[in-house]
């Protein structure tokens, strides 16, 4: 790699220019090389030494490597730290590329090895199971805006579930956040693209090109059969395609036919609320302690992806809602059917995942077993299931579908082992019987590996030399080797042997028998794996044939573990089958928080159950009482249950009654977005103006402390009017939890409003938190008390106290914050009044400092000045 001309260096560069802002994988040898920039990113990202190989223009050239044979836990290290690579494999041998030189006039001993790229890894477009988290979907999403419209393609290509929809873009953040994309690809020119997009060219983006793509992966000459889809959603599926076959270098991964998903059928939530339930992971970004973690019972992992996005979307359809409760139902009443059923589902390999890998041309001898033994289980499943009398509609409707493969499973079980290997170039997958022509290939080798075993044992008889072996490698093949203190005896001219390579202890030798045996092995075993490559290949092809149905099976098999994990979920818990209906109730008896609960359980606690009873004349319960009393338990699990509820699931209840759900918002705790510019307060501000503008009468609300980020007046003048806007306004049902204790006259205005509180007692100067809801509004706060019980010093609790006596001292004699507040008219009165008119162009012209500005700056203020008159 000296200097810049090489050809190698000259190959790499033009690889690296086609490989943008990947990194690129150089394949040398046995190993993937990195240079430059690369190396030293890779480097720090795997902890792998950063080495130096030749000079470039002057300097060592960076580099660093990783064998090819453990490149994939290398790879997904790199993916998970945000890293795209591209993998630039050898596509010919040294031998073709001295053929090649010869052809083109050049030295062979210059031929230097063709490489190309042939994959891009990203976080969107991985199928390897090393690579993909068994029990999270790998979703890859393609956005787009066409005349005011934002068109959503998203396909999880470990699976082939390829799904369109469209929205406002104001909708747009709420849609990602629901699909949780490993990766957005948006077209280059588009200034309202989403953070961290991948930049595309705006052609790829064509409705018509997106039409025409679909038509031809599936065959079809028109899309009619898979739905109605517009034109914005047909633009951002010809990005995802022309991304995937970029990706892919022109070889497209599974992708099922599309489905049109409408988002009025599930409930709207944006990303705050998504984050302040933490449905799908903490607050830390992890797994544990999600509202899914609890939830979870599911055996397979198809099941868990499931599950997750049941969860992102809950049902606003009642029929579809009480068709997933009835099959929990019926699983729930039966614990022998729930046990037998999950034993089953255990035992059932990914066949998703597997089929994905097969079709994308990743798959391996062990995907075509995991696909022949996971169909054969969902065929049992179905003879138990099947036996049943008076069965759910959902199971009647999900029975069809893990039946109906008994030619593949046949085949694939007549074909295979039982145990197929992970890798084919070694063969020995193809079972024994299926092919008489292998199993004579076979057969020949074998003999042929008896008889070099029986030739050692001649030879050691002949040579008298009992340490003598008969070794192989894979540079000289076979050979024959003793100790070097016996190498003369076989270097004797007449010997019939043949000198290959001198060891340090030891000689090497070859002969002609010897020769003769290992070619008839070599001949034979060539042949062998030609022949199971050929069956490897048609097995793909077969299951390839019958993908949908195969992938409709997979799917079948996650709602019925699904369903099976929901009903185990509900009999460890006592959770309930929730009522929904189709009205603007929300009644839940002994309701819990599933998480809080489960981690209460841990320390030997036990969990305050509460009530809660919304209707439209009682539709915002305003919340009081002290810190750490239990308030942000309470509105968070009436949220989950509701979202349970329309997630098809039991709930943690005694008994609930759902009125349904069409968005749910959360404005419970915030912290501040350095990002962008935000602090908490203003977090919180961005955040009720989002429910203040899209809460409506079937929306349901919680809101946490309203107001607490800024100035005490300030914060109590929001908490009240936004109080007033949700009841007058958006009359949707909401908890609203507040320590402003002035905010209990609402009640006297509001007449859907009414107070609650969380209870807490001190008992000999310690604060005694009891976590149970109680009707009325709170008499006083505690938050000397919970000072106290936080460790804050004595004295300066002490301090607080006289400082807190002086202030309510001087509230009895004013009124305090509450003064004039009952002459306040009505928030409808006074909702239509606009701002005190502003005179803009007076004000500006009283900031202006006259002296200091320049000509140029004065001609183009009055040029400003003149716009804004209108004039």
């Amino acid at each position: 790699m000296a200097g810049s001309a090489t050809p190698m260096m000259a190959q790499y560069f033009d690889l690296k220019k086609e490989a943008g802002d990947c990194l690129l994988f150089y394949r040398m040898g046995d190993f993937f090389e990195l240079f430059f920039d690369d190396a030293k990113t890779a480097a720090g990202v795997l902890d792998i030494a950063l080495t130096s190989r030749g000079e470039h223009g002057g300097e060592p050239v960076p580099m660093c490597g990783v064998p090819v044979h453990s490149a994939e836990g290398y790879l997904a290290r790199l993916i998970r730290a945000g890293c795209r690579v591209a993998i630039a494999e050898q596509v010919e041998t040294p031998d073709e590329a001295k053929e090649r030189a010869k052809r083109e006039g050049t030295p062979s001993s210059k031929a230097l090895v063709k490489r190309d790229i042939v994959r891009f890894v990203t976080a969107g477009t991985l199928t390897e199971e090393a690579l993909l988290e068994p029990r999270r979907a790998n979703m890859l999403a393609a956005v787009v805006e066409v005349r005011g419209t934002c068109g959503v393609a998203t396909c999880d290509i470990s699976t082939g579930r390829m799904e369109l929809e469209e929205c406002a873009p104001e909708s747009l953040g709420a849609v990602l956040a629901r699909i949780g994309a490993s990766e957005v690809v948006a077209p280059e020119d588009w200034d309202d693209a989403p953070e961290d997009a991948i930049q595309r060219p705006r052609a790829d983006f064509g409705n018509d090109s997106g039409e025409a793509a679909l038509k031809k992966i599936h065959g079809v000459a028109t899309l009619d059969g898979f739905g109605s889809f517009t034109r914005a959603m047909l633009a951002a599926a010809g990005g995802l395609i022309a991304y995937l076959d970029h990706a892919g270098r022109g070889k497209l991964p599974l992708l099922l036919p599309p489905v049109a998903r409408s988002n009025s059928s599930t409930m709207a939530m944006d990303e705050a609320t998504r984050a302040s339930l933490e449905i799908v992971q903490a607050q830390n970004g992890g797994r544990a302690g999600s509202l899914l973690a609890e939830v979870d019972r599911c055996v397979s992992g198809a099941g868990a992806r499931l599950l997750a996005e049941d969860l992102s979307a809950p049902l606003t359809d009642r029929q579809l809602i009480e068709d997933r409760l009835a099959l929990v139902s019926e699983i729930h009443g039966d614990p022998l059917l729930r046990a037998d059923m999950r034993k089953l589902l255990r035992a059932i390999p990914d066949i998703g995942r597997a089929l994905g890998r097969i079709v994308a041309g990743r798959g391996s001898p062990r995907d075509l077993g995991q696909i022949r033994d996971g169909l054969i289980e969902a065929r049992r499943l179905h003879g138990i299931l099947a036996a049943r009398k008076e069965r759910p509609a959902l199971l009647d409707a999900l029975l069809p579908a893990i039946t109906g493969h008994g030619a593949l499973t046949d085949l694939l079980s007549r074909a295979l082992v039982p145990s197929p290997p992970t890798e084919r170039s070694q063969g020995g997958y193809i079972a024994e019987g299926y092919d008489e022509g292998l199993d004579e290939l076979r057969e020949v080798s074998g003999n042929a590996r008896r008889a070099i075993a029986a030739m050692e044992a001649r030879y050691k008889s002949e040579t008298g030399i009992s340490a003598l072996k008969i070794r192989h490698n894979g540079v000289l093949g076979y050979f024959i080797e003793v100790p070097s203190k016996h190498a003369d005896t076989l270097m004797e001219p007449e010997s019939g042997f043949i000198h290959r390579q001198t060891m340090a202890n030891a000689v090497r030798f070859n002969s002609l028998t010897l020769h003769e045996e290992a070619n008839r092995i070599a001949e034979a075993g060539g042949r062998a794996l030609a022949a199971e490559e050929a069956h490897f290949e048609e097995l793909v092809s077969a299951v390839g044939q019958d993908r949908e149905r195969i992938a409709a099976t997979a799917a079948a098999l996650a709602r019925l573990d699904v369903s099976a994990g929901q009903a185990e979920r509900a009999a460890e818990g006592g959770w309930c089958r929730p009522q929904v209906l189709d009205d603007a109730s929300l009644a839940i008896t002994g309701g819990r928080h599933p998480v809080v609960e489960a981690a209460l359980a841990k320390q030997g606690e036990r969990f305050v159950a509460n009530d809660c009873a919304l209707s439209p004349d009682d539709r915002l319960w305003l919340v009081g009482g002290p810190n750490m009393g239990g308030k942000s338990t309470f509105l968070r699990q009436n949220a989950l249950i509701v979202l349970l509820a329309q997630a098809g699931g039991y709930v943690p209840a005694e008994e609930a009654r759902i009125g349904l759900v069409d968005r749910l918002f959360s404005r419970v705790g915030a912290s501040d977005n350095l990002a962008r510019g935000r602090s908490t307060f203003m977090v919180e501000m961005v955040e009720t103006a989002a429910i203040l503008s899209q809460a409506g009468e079937r929306s349901f609300v919680i809101l946490d402390e309203v107001g607490r980020g800024t100035s005490t007046y300030d914060g109590l003048a929001l908490a009240w009017a936004v109080a007033e806007a949700i009841h007058e306004t958006n009359r949707s049902r909401c908890l609203f939890a507040t320590h402003y204790h002035e905010m209990s006259r609402l009640a006297e205005t509001c007449s859907a409003l009414s107070l609650h509180h969380v209870r807490a007692k001190e008992w000999k100067g310690d604060l005694v938190l009891l976590h149970e809801l109680a009707e009325g509004a709170a008499d006083r706060s505690y938050g000397l008390a919970v000072a106290r019980l936080a460790g804050v010093p004595n004295e300066v609790v002490a301090r607080a106290k006289a400082v807190l006596a002086k202030l309510e001292k001087g509230r009895a004699e004013t009124g305090g914050l509450a003064a004039g507040l009952g002459e306040l008219p009505l928030f409808a009165a006074t909702a239509s009044q606009q701002e005190e008119t502003r005179d803009t162009l007076r004000e500006t012209l009283a900031g202006l400092d006259i002296d200091a500005l320049s000509p140029r700056e004065a001609l183009d203020m009055l040029y400003r000045l003149r716009k804004e008159a209108g004039t």
